[in-house]
């Protein structure tokens, strides 16, 4: 699944893109916490968070201190 040979934050961002485009992670939802996907993707926190601040950027989550992330529309 992850490339070890290409930088990981853009491959995970990517798969985050596609489990909210196929409905894994549907509008309103909370995505799993940064500590949660590190140990999915095997990969160091902040690179999680890399990734879930390239989605909030391009406006697909928000995310509240203390809360998590959401989906939006």
């Amino acid at each position: 699944m992850i490339d070890r040979t290409q930088p990981l934050h853009p491959q995970i961002a990517e798969a985050l893109r596609k489990r909210i485009a196929d409905g894994t992670y549907p509008v309103g939802s909370r995505l799993p916490g940064v500590v949660e996907l590190s140990a999915e993707f095997d990969v160091a926190v902040s690179t999680v968070h890399r990734a879930v601040a390239t989605l909030r950027e391009e406006g697909r989550i928000e995310t509240w201190s203390g809360r998590g992330s959401y989906v939006l529309r």
